[in-house]
């Protein structure tokens, strides 16, 4: 019985020695910022998601309760606010990124060149 069944198992991505990874070596610092800006607007979106829809629960099951019904649509008013809070604030970093840079998508990709890099 050999270990690897059906042949060896290889990376399909190269290292960063072999310089299969492109920018990450060169820009590790501002590529980790931006992935956990998307990861904590991604994390905020489903949490108001989350809490739209037992706010909806907590609306059907309230059975006329005036003082449950109240709390389910605050709840659900408060979630909708932070979505489109969330929209907005995409929006006009778009905008903002147009306006300055010509590139909606400066802000939130940025492109820092060092030097030796390549400059565009």
């Amino acid at each position: 019985m050999t270990l690897f069944q059906f042949g060896p198992i290889t990376n399909p991505l190269p290292t960063i020695k072999t310089g299969g990874y492109g920018d990450l070596y060169q820009n590790g610092l501002m590529d980790f910022i931006s992935n956990l800006v998307k990861l904590l607007i991604i994390g905020a979106g489903l949490f108001a998601f989350i809490n739209l829809i037992l706010a909806g629960l907590q609306y059907i099951s309230s059975g006329g309760n005036p003082e449950t019904t109240t709390k389910a649509w605050q709840q659900i008013y408060m979630s909708l606010i932070g979505l489109v809070i969330m929209v907005a604030a995409f929006a006009i970093t778009a905008i903002i990124g147009i306006v300055l840079f010509k590139d909606p998508t400066a802000i939130l990709n940025p492109k820092i060149y060092g030097p030796g890099a390549p400059q565009p």
